[in-house]
């Protein structure tokens, strides 16, 4: 009886060990099909909240793609600032939320295939007859988000330093003090502006054509896990461009196909 009940334990011990490490692997399994991802959660129509749910073209595309490739989102919500950050940090797998490519960005990540297509524009309020042209906004003052490529696309396209900057940490504030003419114009990317204005009938009128073309893309660490990431990426995307599943979206949220 005694060898028995010897025997009997150590069946059980192991059954025990064996369910351990078939749980762990589980839950390894499962983290590695997470991805987390940056959003601010206030970019409209980008990402936004709608019913305490994270919602936008740029969500959308991106829980599209992670469907293709078998992964869950695990959305990081931040100013666009602080989103760069943590993923310069490593605490983010990428950010989607409308980054452009530009040269400086280059020499730090690497981005997938484009996936949209934005004009830098200028707006003012409608109420505003002194300035009806990119001339116009010269010794005046333009709101922009800090950290936003448009801030860079606005020095170049006055490098005299013919106005002044006013930057802010969300596009709200900038929006805000356009709307209540505290500033006399505010940049942002053109489908953005005109979805924004309809949504929230803004007194703004556009000003002179962009003053330059984006391409957005998702930016991914110049490592190993980085590049295996974006090469999944960008098969996922050219897959939903195939399909029509990227300029269904852009429709969605934009009212016009921002994608090619």
């Amino acid at each position: 009886m005694k060898k028995i009940s010897t025997l009997l334990s150590a069946i059980l011990l192991t059954s025990l060990a064996l369910i351990g490490c078939d749980n762990k692997s589980n839950d390894q399994a499962t983290k590695q099909n997470i991805i987390k991802v940056g959003s601010t959660g206030q970019s409209y129509p980008n990402g936004y909240k709608q019913d305490d749910k994270l919602v936008g073209f740029d969500v959308e595309v991106t829980q599209a793609i992670a469907q293709e490739l078998g992964y869950q989102v695990e959305w990081v919500i931040a100013e666009f600032g602080g989103l760069m950050g943590q993923f310069d940090s490593g605490r983010l797998d990428t950010v989607a939320n409308a980054v452009a490519i530009t040269p400086a960005r280059q020499d730090k990540y690497d981005f997938s295939n484009t996936y949209s297509f934005y004009g830098s524009q200028i707006v003012t309020h409608k109420d505003n007859k002194d300035i009806n042209k990119l001339s116009d906004f010269k010794n005046k003052t333009i709101a922009g988000v800090l950290g936003s490529n448009h801030i860079n696309n606005l020095k170049k396209a006055f490098p005299n330093n013919d106005v002044t900057i006013k930057t802010y940490e969300t596009r709200d504030g900038a929006m805000y003090d356009t709307e209540y003419q505290r500033v006399d114009g505010y940049v942002n990317s053109k489908p953005i502006l005109l979805a924004e204005i309809k949504r929230k009938n803004l007194p703004f009128k556009l000003v002179g054509e962009p003053i330059t073309i984006e391409q957005v893309a998702f930016p991914f660490s110049k490592d190993e896990k980085g590049q295996a990431l974006r090469e999944k990426f960008n098969q996922a995307i050219e897959k939903l461009r195939a399909n029509g599943t990227l300029k269904n979206l852009s429709i969605k949220y934009f009212g016009e196909d921002i994608t090619s």
